[in-house]
């Protein structure tokens, strides 16, 4: 299955070209596919922030590359340029305060960094580092979409109905996606009859990135208002929830694009499955429970106009990004270090004390 999941990989959201990092400009999808190119970390902070490069394991990828692209501007200026360097990495920690994946992609930079210094070859070492990053998303990608497929299939089969919300396809990610990855191997083992795309307000997401995704592959897709998710819960014949996730907590609870909590309340009540799928770097097992998840909001305008222009009165806005799903709602997450049936504390310690699965 691994063969026809690298075979299937059809859409690229970041591209490394050695001088510059290019990112699919994810704002102007489906219309337009624009390519924004980044020389330095201000302007990958302000793609992030922008919500150019969406998802938490893009996200990250595009940190680790603007980190490589802050280094070589420090060196080539003198003196202590990895000391300099620290404002770069605040700068891009604090370009978007809830995906997990972005503070362990930086991390992980500066770890390598704190290993190199002193090496003449320093930047090349920081870049390998990068490029490691973004190839080890890749391969969890697979890795995560085949382990979701077992579990489709060990629980209910064929003729699947899915709902999902928000984007977690190739988009969000360094590969072939985390949620969408699932689907879509599940789509090529014959498995998924109807994918229902919430289009994810206020940012439309589901409707502008998802849909487009799993349309152009063949797979099929009905958009819907995510007012109807409970709807089609009760009407369709629904099987699985299945979304990718921004932090995950160490009992289990999950940050996700806002209205993903209110999905897995329908979806218990409606007895549908639900499914989270993301990478191991997601997990912060510093953080107790979702409670001390910190969650985004953004300007109101953002509800308050489409276009630029006014769809309601000027009145206060409440824009939370995220919201956070408690553990005992999730039937399974998927990572690539294996699967958790209903999470909780325990099982999330035991899970992040395994080595990654090949």
């Amino acid at each position: 299955m691994r063969d026809r999941l690298l075979a299937a990989e059809k859409v690229k959201a970041i591209d490394w070209r050695g001088e510059a990092l290019y990112l699919l400009d994810q704002r102007s999808l489906p219309f337009d596919e624009t390519w924004l190119a980044c020389t330095g970390a201000q302007e990958v902070a302000r793609a992030i922030r922008e919500m150019v490069v969406c998802g938490a394991p893009a996200i990250g990828i595009a940190a680790a590359y603007g980190v490589v692209l802050a280094a070589r501007v420090r060196k080539a200026a003198g003196g202590d340029w990895v000391a300099a360097l620290e404002e770069d990495f605040a700068l891009l920690a604090d370009s978007q305060p809830t995906a997990m994946n972005l503070l362990w992609a930086l991390n992980r930079m500066r770890d390598r960094l704190t290993r190199a210094k002193g090496n003449a070859d320093a930047l090349q070492i920081l870049e390998a580092e990068a490029l490691a990053i973004h190839e080890s998303d890749r391969e969890a990608n697979l890795t995560m979409a085949q382990l979701g497929v077992d579990v489709i299939r060990r629980h209910q089969g064929n003729a699947q109905t899915v709902l999902t919300h928000s984007n977690a396809g190739a988009l969000a990610t360094g590969g072939f996606g985390t949620a969408l990855g699932v689907i879509r191997g599940a789509w090529m083992e014959g498995m998924i009859e109807q994918v229902y795309a919430d289009e994810t307000r206020p940012g439309l997401e589901g409707a502008r990135l998802t849909a487009w995704e799993l349309a152009n592959e063949g797979i099929p897709v009905v958009l819907n208002v995510d007012s109807a998710a409970a709807h089609i819960m009760k009407t369709k014949g629904a099987t699985w929830v299945i979304v990718g996730a921004d932090r995950i907590a160490a009992n289990g609870d999950v940050a996700n694009r806002i209205g993903t909590y209110q999905l897995a309340v329908n979806a218990m009540h409606h007895g549908v499955r639900f499914m989270v799928v993301a990478p191991s770097s997601t997990i912060d097992m510093e953080l107790a429970s979702g409670d001390d998840i910190p969650v985004e909001e953004r300007e109101g305008s953002e509800l308050l106009e489409v276009g630029g222009k006014p769809v309601a009165v000027q009145v206060q806005a409440f824009n939370p990004v995220f919201d956070v799903t408690p553990a005992d709602l999730i039937d399974v997450l998927v990572t690539e270090k294996g699967i958790v049936e209903r999470p909780d504390a325990a099982k999330m310690a035991q899970l992040m004390c395994r080595k990654r699965l090949h």
